[in-house]
């Protein structure tokens, strides 16, 4: 198991809702695996060449459901 840390961030109110519209669709997708998926694709677009976030971005697309 990898470890986590919590993370705190304040969003746009239309952002959080459109966010909730696609989680509500989308019940295998959950708060914490659309930001770790964001993130590392922000991280491996803009320059990030850490093996590391390549494996995340991976990890959560193709993550089975519990």
């Amino acid at each position: 198991m990898q470890p986590t840390i919590s993370l705190v961030a304040d969003i746009p109110e239309e952002l959080f809702e459109s966010l909730q519209s696609y989680l509500e669709s989308h019940p295998d997708w959950d708060h914490d695996r659309v930001v770790a998926a964001a993130l590392s694709l922000f991280l491996l677009q803009n320059g990030n060449n850490d093996r590391r976030a390549a494996r995340v971005y991976l990890d959560t697309l193709f993550k089975q459901p519990a």
